[in-house]
């Protein structure tokens, strides 16, 4: 489980490095409104609810993750 928790939490910084440079321009990249893709299906199912509630935007969308890899983190502790 350990092994799970440190890949996803590589994908996660990964994915929101790519949305820092896609966003910023950073490196000379193109400034992309889909750079934040990657995030999604990090962040699901979590980003699936939010939607039915209305409530989706950026920051929900940065943050669904991190509740994935609490719950990763809790079983890899349990």
């Amino acid at each position: 489980m350990k092994w799970v928790f440190f890949t996803f939490l590589g994908l996660y910084a990964l994915a929101l490095l790519l949305l820092a440079i896609g966003t910023f321009g950073w490196f000379g990249q193109p400034q992309d409104p889909l750079s934040g893709v990657f995030l999604i299906p990090l962040g699901l199912p979590w980003n699936f609810i939010a939607d039915w509630l209305g409530a989706i935007s950026a920051p929900v969308a940065i943050a669904a993750p991190a509740i994935n890899a609490a719950i990763l983190y809790w079983l890899w502790k349990r």
